[in-house]
């Protein structure tokens, strides 16, 4: 009956109700009910979806979004020409056991949940990730903002950049771990969309209020409520509500002021204040890990991980998740949501279920006609790289391949994979994260152009490819060379017609001939995005 209810009431927000009995069963592999409702979805519009990409596209796509770099030459090179009918399964648990998909995971939820503010999760979200965290506990951890147990260093970063504006904490709190931006509804109902009312925004914000700075550290004070004017003109006290409605009674907390005293913002505050006797923010943590109430929690990161690996979410825009947006594919969510939480929120489980799918294997070319709406999911969309996935690319892609040979220990290839990421950081940092109109601005323009930062990695030196490249004699094997350590795939009959005619006009100047063939790929819009 728990089980009925919650489905029942995790669609109550969406206009709709999916029951559990209609659902596929629960023991069927994800992949498997991945495909069924996306297929069943697309066979109802009539659409017929591309086909499944090439391997070579594969470990590309898979190597990116799982490690957060393209693959060396050598895996790609591996995965093509195995005929191990297990090797994409093989590959994808190989991805996720690496150090890099933490890594990885941790510059991705770094973007997601500290975006529009300073500071930074990234200490904390790597010691999370790397220890294999449930997202609850992450989600537990980064609320309740506590560093004083050990793996926990950094985790007030996110309260600490809002703690000085409780209507930004509120409502990124609202729309990052609930899929819900409720900020319409702070100064009356919201006019389109009857789920929220000032009441839901309030009651959130309720939860919120006794936080506050001190200094470097963030404190929570025992006492305190939210009063708000309604659009009547009516000034009432909030509730301490939850997304679905639910009001809860606060327990007072003796001996502590009904109007606690603001707290000083000095800078030089050496210690943290001391713990609430009873945490607001606690408790908020607390309902909406309850069965019942867990749905947008349990709904809102399946969406944004379904938009991270497909281009888009089940519900788009990721913050608008209510009756009047309801999503492209609500039993397939449900059931996703469903599992997340009956697997103890394991984003790695999730994550290896979405990516063995067809759906996630299909290929990017479209060449029937105008391409189908993008809630079918019926062809791979182009995704941006992140700064950091362009920055530790763009150094692996213009290694010598001879770094990274085929009989390289794992130990050693992570280490070497760890030492690129150190020297990328750099370069990520001068590049700008693609948004969702993405359009590649002046600054990077110049920066891949002729900024310094590139000297480097086109140089002649020992470890790079252009100095492999100057070794070779033929022109043939230079672009084999660039063409398979930069896009991860050989070049066809074309591009070895054109490339050879570049090289073939500057014999007499080889070195920089091969600079400026790698630096055209690394550049070009294939490099540029996963596809």
């Amino acid at each position: 009956m728990r089980l009925v209810a919650w489905i029942v009431a995790g669609l109550i927000g969406f206009g709709g109700m999916v029951r559990a009995e209609d659902l596929l069963p629960a023991d069927r592999p994800m992949d498997e009910v991945v495909d069924h409702y996306v297929d069943a979805k697309l066979e109802a519009e009539k659409v017929q979806p591309a086909a499944i990409d090439d391997d070579a596209a594969l470990v590309r796509r898979l190597t990116l979004d799982l490690n957060g770099r393209v693959p060396t030459e050598a895996e790609a090179r591996g995965f093509v020409d195995s005929t191990d009918p297990e090797k994409r399964v093989r590959l994808v648990d190989r991805l996720l056991a690496s150090p890099a998909y933490a890594r990885h995971q941790a510059n991705a939820f770094e973007a997601m949940l500290m975006a529009g503010v300073k500071g930074s999760l990234r200490e904390y979200l790597n010691a999370a990730f790397r220890d294999g965290r449930a997202w609850d506990q992450v989600f537990r951890e980064i609320l309740l903002g506590d560093e004083s147990e050990s793996g926990r260093k950094g985790s007030s970063e996110f309260l600490k950049a809002r703690a000085k504006d409780i209507d930004k904490l509120t409502n990124d709190v609202s729309a990052v771990f609930f899929g819900v931006n409720i900020s319409c509804a702070k100064c009356h109902d919201h006019p389109r969309v009857p789920d929220w009312k000032q009441d839901h925004y309030f009651g959130m914000k309720s939860f919120l209020s006794r936080t506050y700075a001190s200094g470097p550290f963030v404190g929570e004070r025992d006492t305190g409520g939210v009063t708000f004017k309604t659009t009547k003109g009516e000034e009432r006290p909030a509730k301490f509500m939850f997304l679905t409605g639910r009001a809860i009674e606060m327990p007072k907390v003796e001996g502590a002021p009904a109007e606690p005293k603001p707290k000083k913002q000095a800078k030089d505050v050496k210690t943290p204040p001391p713990p609430p006797k009873f945490s607001a923010r606690a408790r908020l943590v607390e309902i909406a890990l309850e069965p019942g109430e867990r749905d947008f929690f349990a709904r809102s990161i399946v969406n944004r991980l379904w938009s991270r690996l497909f281009g888009a979410g089940l519900v788009m825009p990721l913050d608008q998740m209510h009756s009047a947006n309801p999503p492209s594919h609500p039993e397939l969510l449900q059931w996703l949501a469903r599992d997340l939480v009956e697997h103890g929120y394991d984003l790695r489980r999730l994550t290896r279920g979405l990516v063995l799918s067809k759906s996630y294997s299909r290929s990017s070319r479209w060449e029937s006609g105008e391409v189908p709406d993008p809630k079918l999911f019926a062809v791979a969309p182009a995704r941006p790289l992140s700064p950091m996935q362009l920055a530790t690319s763009m150094w692996l892609a213009s290694s010598d391949p001879r770094s990274f040979p085929d009989d390289l220990s794992p130990e050693a290839l992570e280490q070497k994979i760890a030492d690129l990421e150190g020297r990328a950081r750099g370069l990520a940092d001068s590049i700008a994260r693609p948004g969702e109109d993405y359009q590649i601005g002046a600054s990077e323009s110049l920066l891949l152009s002729n900024g310094d930062r590139l000297k480097d990695l086109l140089s002649e030196g020992n470890d790079r490819l252009v100095g492999r490249m100057l070794q070779a004699k033929e022109r043939r094997e230079r672009i084999d060379l660039a063409v398979r350590n930069v896009l991860a795939r050989p070049p066809d009959d074309e591009e070895v017609a054109i490339l050879g005619g570049y090289l073939a006009e500057r014999e007499d100047r080889p070195a920089e001939a091969c600079r400026q063939l790698v630096w055209s790929l690394l550049t070009s819009s294939e490099f540029r995005f996963n596809h």
